[in-house]
């Protein structure tokens, strides 16, 4: 009799636990979710994180806000985001810097993508070379032309050693006999965008969407696009594929949580951000911006970033980088 009270009262408790972990799951989020940006505020990453959680937002019961944690080529802010309670209520955004740069380099001790579950691509972008309205450049030969004339002086800003812009850099003087003064900037596309206005830098190679603020304002103009595709915003921007040459590089944003995080959670938040990036406004936001919308769900963004590691890392090895 005392087994049978004591199996009863087990049986109620486990039950009471299920119910419990099921009604924890279905009122996710149970506070504001919090969105690390890896990179200063005011570059690209920044701006499209911040205008999908502003949207993905409507669809949650509770806000999203995010928060720039910048340091060590994104290593800084991911960190945290990895360490923190894998329950969904804290979100990372991921760029190059953080799927080839770091793991490449295996610079930052306890960052890794294993500790991560990630969430969805939505967004990818071809790098750009832009120009300053200061060297009076308006084409992509004539910056090659100055470049082969003047080896070593064309100032040329990119992201650091081992970046997707540096690589490109380093592809484009190997691609057309050039010498380019390439200095590399730590911080995001913002600072590069700082120096073309003050006469710092002469070019620099990031996305076309990084650099919309000063192209529109005509204080830079874009000179050519490394892809194979033409930017539906920006058709005056010819492709590199146009001048006969193929070279494709370029960045994304990707989302993701602390390893370990419910299923629920995750398919919560990769719900939302979906809704998000559906709606006629961002869609109409990424183009005005120059963006490419890229969607990639939780099933499918793994074995995207295993292909794109084994093709960069191979790349890198040819430069010897």
């Amino acid at each position: 009799m005392f087994f049978d009270s004591l199996k009863s009262k087990f049986v109620l408790a486990l039950g009471a636990c299920v119910i419990t972990a099921s009604a924890a799951a279905a009122e996710f989020p149970t506070r504001d979710i919090r969105l690390i940006v890896p990179w200063p505020a005011g570059g690209g990453a920044d701006a499209i994180s911040r205008k999908i959680s502003n949207i993905a937002e409507q669809e949650l019961p509770k806000s999203i806000y995010v928060e720039n944690i910048a340091g060590a080529v994104t290593a800084t802010g991911l960190i945290q985001m990895t360490s923190a309670r894998p329950d969904g209520q804290t979100v990372g955004v991921l760029t190059y810097d953080s799927v080839i740069t770091l793991p490449r380099g295996q610079m930052v001790p306890g960052y890794s993508l294993d500790n991560m579950a990630l969430i969805a691509r939505i967004t990818s972008e071809a790098d750009a070379i832009v120009v300053s309205k200061h060297t009076g450049i308006e084409t992509f030969e004539e910056l090659i032309e100055r470049a082969k004339e003047n080896p070593g002086e064309v100032r040329l800003g990119v992201a650091p050693k081992g970046s997707g812009p540096y690589l490109s850099a380093m592809q484009l003087e190997k691609l057309l006999d050039v010498d380019f003064n390439v200095i590399t900037y730590a911080g995001s596309s913002s600072a590069e965008a700082e120096a073309l206005l003050s006469g710092e830098l002469d070019a620099a190679i990031s996305s076309l969407g990084d650099f919309s603020g000063i192209i529109e304002s005509g204080d830079a103009k874009g000179v050519i696009e490394l892809s194979s595709v033409q930017n539906k915003t920006y058709t005056d921007v010819p492709t590199i594929k146009s001048k006969g040459h193929d070279l494709q590089t370029g960045s994304f944003i990707i989302l993701a949580a602390p390893a370990n995080t419910p299923d629920d959670a995750v398919a919560t938040l990769e719900s939302s951000f979906k809704a998000a990036y559906d709606t006629e406004e961002f869609q109409t936001w990424l183009a005005q911006v120059g963006v490419t919308a890229d969607w990639l769900g939780s099933d499918g963004v793994e074995a995207w970033i295993d292909e794109l590691q084994a093709k960069t890392f191979s790349l890198m090895d040819e430069l010897e980088l």
